[in-house]
């Protein structure tokens, strides 16, 4: 690889928001200097930096597919079924071993010397102390999902392990309540733990490598610097930061629509609003306007107080329901779940010969797919409040810390409706609608009415941060690697998640957030898999720590 000192004059990265690397660092040696090819122009007092490329065809076949999504809703709905079938029946092999290439990558950087390295230059300092660090990560990376299947999935997995079936999870545990627990919530840590934050790191740390190590704009296109060498500037790497765009959006949107779902049947439930699309599209509208104002405020003073209070919120809820729960069997099923999925772990994530094909179809497919979809918005994300980390500390942080509150989430809200079917024989957990769940459960709680006020809150605020964090990376990409780029741009991207998420709602509703999930999933699932040798390749360009 190519390089240069490590003494470039400062105002190029930094005239595009992105600081020179503080130390020893191999820069690359190229002439491209970040935003050459942006179209910069100020329109009736509203000033623009755009990548033209990039921005103009992506914004154009994402307001395209909204339109036809919203004018063909009857026509349009079938072919999402048949897309979503398509895919998770004949690719599930190739994204459960696209995964296992993640983790069995991140793990090993853990351990080899390559994880001295220091994002950001052998002197960078980090931006964010660690709870502020940890509350970004966390809130940007499965804050709604968590709300919305820590009670579902646990519940789902028990009830078809144990009932039996070809949706059970490894064949299930048919009549023996204990063992289709163990079952149930391994599968579903198997879902929310390691593999998910390792297609993570690995979009977050080849972005932060490549960015403020080597100095390339903060794209998806820069990781792919030492494959295709100038070439990445020309329209291979458009095609990556586009495929980047898309991705993003879907991905994103299928949590914000998952996330409305859940608050729309959270108020009806609470206050007795409308159950009904008008619902869920107002509240997409309202929180949209709040990721605005957000976005207005900026990441300090917006997303990561934001994050912070969401992430204080969670806290209470997590140990009010704790501590009047079943304490006990909450306290020794975090280490017996823990156990239970490292000793599955092998079978959950064999990509052949599943005698399980609807769960690993159903349900491993999509959640995979649905991450890599998510990939570039919270890796790069991640990658923008990291500098200052070891590899290593990176590694850990992201793959460990957020992996082990997975678990305790969902042993926590999860293991509570199993014992209330089980012991207690409340049957309106599970009978309820998979949005309803997590409200029913609490129901049966002391103080249900203010902790599932909490809960709405909480899936709000999560929204709003996603969204937030979302638009940032958005822009970052369609401003040609700039990270400092116009804030209207940052509006114009949130106003765009708001509509694809009420589209995909009315076009199609969940299958067609999960069809749109996986469909954008699968190309960046290859794009992935080469950025894991960019990453070894950068990393071993590095000078050596000490």
């Amino acid at each position: 690889m190519d390089k240069k000192p490590p003494n470039r004059p400062p105002e190029e990265p930094e005239s595009a928001g992105i600081p020179a690397p503080d130390g020893p660092a191999n820069l690359i040696d190229t002439d491209y200097v970040i935003g050459q090819d942006n179209i910069t122009t100020s329109t009736m007092g509203v000033n623009l930096d755009l990548h033209g490329k990039v921005f103009t065809i992506s914004s154009i076949l994402v307001l395209l597919f909204v339109i036809l999504t919203l004018a063909l809703q009857d026509t349009i709905a079938p072919i999402y079924d048949a897309v979503f079938s398509f895919l998770t029946g004949n690719l599930a092999w190739f994204f459960i071993l696209a995964a296992n290439v993640f983790v069995i990558l991140c793990l090993g950087l853990i351990i080899s010397p390559l994880g001295k390295i220091r994002i950001g230059g052998a002197d960078a300092k980090p931006d964010f102390t660690y709870v502020g660090w940890f509350s970004m990560l966390f809130a940007a990376g499965m804050g709604i999902g968590l709300m919305f299947f820590g009670v579902n999935e646990p519940l789902t997995h028990f009830g078809t392990s144990f009932d039996g079936g070809s949706w059970a999870p490894l064949a299930g545990a048919e009549g023996d309540a204990a063992g289709a627990a163990a079952l149930g919530m391994a599968a579903t840590i198997f879902h929310w733990g390691l593999h998910p934050w390792a297609i993570y790191a690995v979009v977050a740390l080849s972005l932060a490598l490549f960015s403020f190590n080597k100095g390339l704009p903060l794209s998806m296109r820069s990781v792919f610097y030492p494959i295709l060498g100038e070439r990445v500037w020309g329209w291979p790497g458009h095609l990556i930061d586009i495929l980047a765009v898309f991705a993003t959006l879907f991905g994103l949107a299928t949590s914000l629509g998952l996330g409305a779902t859940q608050a729309a049947a959270g108020l009806t439930y609470l206050f007795g609003a409308p159950e009904s699309d008008i619902t869920m599209i107002l509240l997409i509208i309202g929180i949209t306007i709040i990721a605005i104002c957000s976005i207005l405020a900026g990441v300090d003073k917006g997303v990561q107080l934001l994050s912070k209070i969401n992430i204080a919120m969670a806290a209470v809820l997590l140990f009010f329901v704790i501590a009047v729960g079943p304490t006990l069997l909450i306290a020794t099923g975090f280490f017996e779940n823990l156990l239970n999925y490292f000793v599955h772990l092998p079978a959950l994530s064999n990509p052949f010969g599943r005698e399980d094909a609807n769960f690993s179809q159903g349900w491993t497919a999509f959640y995979w797919a649905w991450w890599i979809s998510w990939s570039p918005y919270v890796g790069m994300f991640i990658a923008r409040v990291s500098r200052g980390r070891t590899v290593r500390e990176f590694l850990v942080s992201v793959l460990l810390v957020p992996s082990v509150i997975s678990v305790l989430w969902m042993t926590t809200f999860g293991g509570t409706a199993i014992d209330q079917y089980v012991s207690q024989g409340i049957e309106a957990v599970r009978n309820a609608g998979v949005d309803l769940q997590l409200f029913m459960m609490l129901e049966q709680l002391p103080l249900s009415q203010i902790t599932s006020f909490v809960a709405i809150l909480l899936v709000i605020i999560f929204f709003v941060t996603s969204s937030d964090s979302g638009s940032l990376v958005i822009d970052s990409i369609t401003a040609g690697g700039k990270v400092d780029a116009p804030k209207p741009q940052r509006v114009f991207w949130a106003i765009i998640e708001g509509a694809i998420a009420i589209a995909l709602l009315l076009g199609g509703g969940l299958t067609a957030l999960q069809t749109m999930a996986v469909s954008t999933g699968f190309p960046f699932t290859i794009i992935l898999l080469v950025a894991c040798y960019a990453i070894i390749k950068g990393l071993m360009s590095e000078p050596k720590a000490v």
